[in-house]
């Protein structure tokens, strides 16, 4: 008998009934069921936005004196990236590009958005740009900032008023308080807001300041369980400040570690990703949530004498100790500012244990997150970023070939370029008291065999050294003019 001719009731909602054949019910299930399965499959998405933390601070990249089991088992379980870079140098601009997939010099009309402070009256414009958590909302997610911000303290920038669905957290720096005073110059800040939602709930202290990250991880938890009480897609943005100065913790945490003050920090970072792995298990979504954990720039690498004088040794950076990368937080010359840690962990997805060199940057993680939610990345404006997911799935060896370090968000100009393993670094006159950069040529490296950037190849190959200075005039070009950034470049090496 053939299911053709099979023939059953369908009862109409006021008892009537007609004959259909199976055929035609399998139809109607196809279509009423495939949406429902779409909707299941779609990923949950916890994006984990470290604070300072450097490229070699995480024992899965060789970091010896800090303890950070939780961060290395991501790793083993996932992907770890050797080539990944953070948008810019300093944490504004970088968590723009995050959010948009967008240079932080194209965004707000291209005028850029640069670091903001408490007495700032601008932010990132929801009128103007489109942030990932607006894309997924179309896409039925529900979506939660929960810590730092940074993005602009005005009601109108926060994060509920850009396409999340919940906030809890504060506005700008756990150092930009009043204390920022500390008798080398006064800023006049106000206490910093603890804020839910759009309203102010505490104005905080140093003493209430270490208590946030224990609380910001109790409310991250707490989201997750919700939404898989829900049975609803998320997308969680957790974004820490315990490594951020000052190095403030909850009372118990502190002196754990052979590294200090910052030391501890990353172990309660550590302890924090730990926490948060297991709230997905617990609620039964471990397998179906991509969790991306990377940093907003480099670490703090030379003293801030305003900062010791604010905080002590919460805020002392050990210069003695050396990192493996050249530079570090507050500028894009140099790998130490912007190369840092990334790591994907996603079962059925990611490969466990891999790790790739492939070039990526903050900006891909915008594209690639809308795509896996089901959004549309949108076409009419610049998107820098690059869908991930071939690389992810092991089917591509990479995106891109090339990177570009853009000093600065006014005017926007290209300081270092990296094609392939090559890296080129422009000449600057570049000397602030928080980042004594100066260097008066060109300097080439390869990076292959110098990740340090210690030797300087310019004079044996400048050619080569010809070639990525036109490149970096064309992107400059590019970023100034809001234009797609140059590829495909035709150099014969």
């Amino acid at each position: 008998m053939t299911t053709d001719k099979v023939r059953v009731r369908y009862f109409l909602s006021d008892g009537k009934h007609i004959l259909m054949n199976n055929r035609f019910i399998y139809v109607l299930l196809f279509l009423w069921v495939t949406p429902l399965m779409a909707q299941s499959t779609r990923p949950n998405i916890v994006q984990i936005v470290i604070d300072d933390v450097g490229y070699d601070d995480l024992g899965c990249y060789g970091e010896k004196r800090f303890r950070t089991p939780n961060m290395d088992r991501l790793a083993r379980e996932g992907l770890r990236l050797t080539s990944f870079y953070a948008p810019h140098g300093t944490c504004t601009p970088s968590r723009t590009a995050l959010l948009t997939g967008r240079n932080a010099r194209r965004v707000n009309g291209n005028t850029g958005l640069g670091v903001l402070f408490p007495n700032d009256t601008t932010g990132l414009d929801p009128r103007r740009e489109i942030t990932l958590a607006t894309l997924l909302r179309g896409r039925g997610y529900r979506s939660a900032v929960v810590g730092k911000w940074h993005l602009g303290h005005l009601t109108k920038f926060l994060p509920t008023n850009q396409g999340f669905d919940e906030y809890v957290g504060i506005p700008y720096p756990n150092d930009h308080g009043p204390e920022r005073q500390g008798g080398t110059g006064s800023k006049g800040f106000p206490p910093i807001p603890l804020i839910r939602g759009t309203d102010v709930v505490q104005r905080l202290d140093n003493n209430t300041l270490a208590d946030l990250p224990q609380l910001f991880l109790r409310e991250a938890c707490g989201f997750i369980a919700r939404q898989a009480k829900a049975k609803q897609p998320f997308y969680l943005h957790f974004a820490n400040i315990e490594t951020h100065t000052p190095w403030f913790l909850p009372r118990g945490f502190e002196g754990r570690s052979a590294g200090g003050a910052y030391g501890d920090a990353v172990e309660y970072l550590d302890h924090t990703v730990g926490v948060l792995l297991d709230a997905l298990k617990q609620n039964g979504l471990e397998q179906n949530t991509i969790v991306v954990l990377l940093s907003d720039n480099g670490p703090l690498h030379i003293r801030y004498p305003e900062l010791e004088a604010c905080y002590g040794k919460f805020a002392t950076v050990d210069t003695s100790r050396r990192h493996l990368l050249r530079g570090g937080k507050m500028q894009e010359f140099f790998e130490g500012g912007t190369k840092v840690a990334c790591l994907v962990r996603w079962p059925g997805v990611v490969k466990a244990g891999q790790t790739t060199d492939a070039l990526v940057t903050g900006q891909d993680w915008f594209t690639t997150l809308a795509r896996l939610g089901g959004a549309a990345v949108p076409t009419d404006r610049t998107i820098d970023g690059k869908d991930l997911l071939p690389l992810l799935k092991g089917e591509a060896p990479g995106v891109r070939n090339t990177h570009f370090g853009v000093q600065g968000v006014n005017k926007g100009e290209v300081v270092s370029v990296r094609y392939k393993d090559w890296k080129l670094v422009m000449p600057s006159n570049w000397r602030r008291s928080w980042s004594p950069l100066r260097h008066e040529k060109a300097m080439l490296f390869d990076l292959r065999t110098d990740p340090g950037e210690q030797r300087d190849l310019s004079a044996q190959h400048p050619n080569i050294v010809k070639a990525l200075t036109d490149l970096a005039g064309r992107a400059n070009r590019a970023v100034v003019s809001d234009q797609p950034l140059p590829e495909n470049n035709p150099f014969n090496f």
